[in-house]
C-alpha cells in the first residue's frame, strides 16, 4: 500500500483510497478514501514498479480498462477503441472537468526504506474530447517535458507532461 501512495502528491496521500492485489491476484480495495484520489498498487505479476493515482472521476474509465484486460483484450489500442466508443455512446462515464492521473515507475521498490530505484513520475490530465484547436496545445511535445495533447478529439484525450528523466534516479 505504501508504494501505491508514492504516485500521489504528498499532501493527498493520507486520505487517498488504495486498490491493490490479494494473494490470488484479484484487485481489491485495500483502503477507503476520504479525498478525491484513488491509488493503484503495483501489479506483482509485472516486472519493476508501476503505481498510479488518479482523480475519482476517472474510475469508470480506469475500471473498464482493467475489466477489458481481464477479458483478454491485452492490446491498449483495442481497449482504448472500445472505451472511446462506449464513452461516445454515453454508456461509459467520463470526467466532466479536467482530471489528473499520476504515474510513478521504477526498476524496483525497497519496502524497508520506501525508496524507488530509477523513479520517474509523469502527469496526465484527462480532458475528454479536447482538440488541438480547443486547447491550443500541440499534438506532440515541442521540447523535452513540454505539455502536449495525446489522442485529441477522443474520449481519451489527455494532456501529457513527461518531465525529462533525471540521471541517477
Amino acid at each position: 500500500m505504501a508504494s501505491a501512495l508514492l504516485a500521489a502528491p504528498e499532501e493527498q496521500r493520507s486520505q487517498a483510497a488504495v486498490l491493490g492485489y490479494d494473494p490470488s491476484g484479484k484487485l481489491v480495495r485495500l483502503r477507503s478514501g476520504e479525498n478525491e484520489l484513488i491509488c493503484l498498487a503495483d501489479d506483482p505479476k509485472e516486472n519493476g514498479l508501476s503505481v498510479a493515482c488518479y482523480h475519482e472521476s476517472l474510475e469508470p474509465y480506469m475500471a473498464r480498462g482493467r475489466e477489458l484486460r481481464t477479458q483478454g483484450i491485452s492490446d491498449a489500442t483495442d481497449r482504448n477503441e472500445i472505451r472511446w466508443k462506449e464513452a461516445t455512446e454515453g454508456t461509459l462515464a467520463m470526467p466532466e472537468a479536467p482530471a489528473t492521473l499520476y504515474v510513478l515507475t521504477g526498476s524496483e521498490y525497497d519496502g524497508e526504506t520506501g525508496q524507488v530505484k530509477d523513479s520517474y513520475l509523469r502527469f496526465v490530465i484527462y480532458v475528454p474530447w479536447a482538440t488541438v484547436e480547443s486547447t491550443g496545445l500541440p499534438a506532440r511535445p515541442l521540447s523535452p517535458g513540454s505539455p502536449w495533447l495525446m489522442y485529441p478529439g477522443t474520449a481519451g484525450a489527455h494532456i501529457m507532461i513527461s518531465p525529462p528523466e533525471l540521471s541517477g534516479g
